[in-house]
């Protein structure tokens, strides 16, 4: 396998060598399992070979979990993997100053990794095929290891996780991307992973239900529905790529869409605003906004009620807390039970676009959710379950959401359903949108969104906690349209 490309470098120096090898993986769509068509048939292999089942059950059937007497709390008999508790929240951000909710604590820091190894002369990513009980269609493709501390420590006293001692202590590969990154705000209290790259130069097998794909593999399975993982996306995220040449391939959509992304991820030249001022930006919405969050007992909570099944909000928006039962035959342990959360519907997550002297800029917004560990986090233009505001007045929806549900669908240059966390969540679905506007598109924005290129989209990614889940999902699927 052999690739001739030229390349124009978009990384700091220390990252050239990472940054070329990375991007010519990703422009290899044949490699060691030749082809999409054959993973499709790799998949279902995987499938069929294993058992999977997952039911609805009330909590009362929930094995080793327990509302504690005296706040309500759902948690564990070990005291550890994680509880549901209840939070009051206080913010001047958005229309609501003062709400109380259920909350995930699981103030354990994970590890979300993949393993990278050179195969005639091309990285290979190792993938799993890794079966979550909140998965709406049970399999999808995740990192070599995706683990929590409790499980990756034998908490659940379930079999050693796979591959997981190239990823601790000194490790057995070199590092090339190590940072801690948040999940979502909006469900979990200050939860973060580790999320990391690791390349070795062992000879490793892949085991059942593991695969070696490119790079460029991985992105064309981006655009198929549910298929790779939030924690995937999340790791190919933080990826460092170089720019091919415009003679490689690409998404070309006829208009120069590819050359103003390419402009875009170069660097900050013909940006509106100066990385500095992007970085300023951001800090001053730190400091602008307030939030205060006060853990409550679960009991406590103002406008929920909990059934047999259920935890549930009195208008029916939001989320719900559910339990299920789960049998997987693949998985460290193959039975137990665990609550869920269970969202009331299909999210959205977009990001704007617009070329300004020829350079894609990227409109992102400064968002304060209940569980943000440091006030704000960069979102997408657009993070929201769009139910959620069917009765709230125009001048309290979300800015540019309705301009997103009536855009003319020739400007979408990306759109997949894409999966939310199914260790935690209940067939959590969001709508992943790239919309490109027109070029009279207002460049003036609210004070808590700004116009970015995606080299300093990068920037904010390389710090821990400055982006928030779904726009790192976004950057994944923005990776895969040069």
């Amino acid at each position: 396998m052999s690739i001739t490309t030229n390349f124009r470098l978009l990384v700091p120096e220390t990252a050239r060598v990472t940054a070329r090898r990375l991007t010519e993986s990703a422009l290899a769509t044949d490699g060691r399992l030749p082809g999409t068509g054959r993973f499709e048939d790799w998949l279902r292999e995987r499938a069929a070979v294993n058992r999977f089942d997952v039911q609805r059950v009330p909590f009362a059937d929930l094995s080793g979990w327990r509302f504690a007497p005296d706040t309500g709390n759902l948690v564990h008999d070990s005291g550890r993997f994680f509880s549901v508790e209840g939070l009051e929240v206080r913010t001047d951000f958005g229309f609501t100053p003062r709400w109380t909710q259920p909350i995930i604590n699981q103030p354990e820091v994970g590890i979300v990794g993949i393993l990278v190894k050179e195969f005639d002369g091309v990285l290979h990513c190792l993938m799993q095929a890794k079966m979550e009980p909140g998965n709406v269609n049970t399999l999808q493709l995740s990192p070599t290891v995706q683990a929590t501390r409790s499980n990756y420590t034998g908490v659940h006293r379930g079999a050693a996780i796979p591959y997981l001692e190239f990823f601790t202590g000194r490790g057995r590969g070199t590092v090339l991307v190590d940072v801690l990154q948040s999940e979502q705000g909006a469900w979990f209290l200050h939860k973060r992973n580790r999320n990391m790259l690791v390349e070795t130069t062992e000879d490793v097998a892949a085991r059942d239900d593991f695969v070696w794909l490119t790079v460029g593999q991985v992105h064309e399975l981006m655009r198929v529905d549910n298929l790779i993982n939030m924690d995937a996306r999340t790791v190919l995220s933080c990826m460092p790529f170089a720019a091919p040449d415009r003679s490689t391939r690409g998404v070309d959509t006829g208009d120069g869409f590819r050359e103003a992304l390419l402009a875009s991820m170069a660097g900050a030249h013909g940006a509106l605003h100066t990385t500095a001022e992007v970085l300023s930006w951001f800090v001053e919405a730190r400091t602008r906004f307030v939030l205060g969050q006060r853990r409550i007992p679960l009991k406590d909570l103002e406008g929920w009620r909990r059934t047999p099944d259920t935890i549930e909000h009195v208008d029916e928006k939001f989320f719900r807390i559910v339990g299920v039962r789960v049998q997987a035959s693949n998985r460290e342990v193959t039975n137990w039970t665990q609550p869920l959360v269970h969202p009331v519907g299909r999210g959205i997550s977009t990001f704007l676009t617009r070329r300004v002297g020829g350079v894609l800029h990227l409109l992102v917004q400064a968002r304060v959710e209940a569980g943000t560990l440091d006030v704000v986090e960069a979102a997408p233009t657009i993070h929201c379950l769009p139910s959620n505001y069917r009765d709230v007045p125009p001048q309290h929806r979300p800015p540019f959401l309705d301009y997103v549900l009536g855009v003319d669908r020739s400007r979408i240059r990306y759109e997949v359903v894409q999966s939310e966390e199914g260790g935690r969540f209940y067939h959590a679905q969001n709508l992943y949108q790239i919309i490109e506007t027109a070029e009279d598109f207002p460049l003036e924005v609210p004070d808590g969104y700004r116009w970015v290129t995606v080299a300093q989209l990068m920037t904010l990614l390389a710090r821990s906690n400055h982006l928030n889940v779904e726009a790192r999902s976004l950057v994944a699927c923005l990776q895969t349209l040069w």
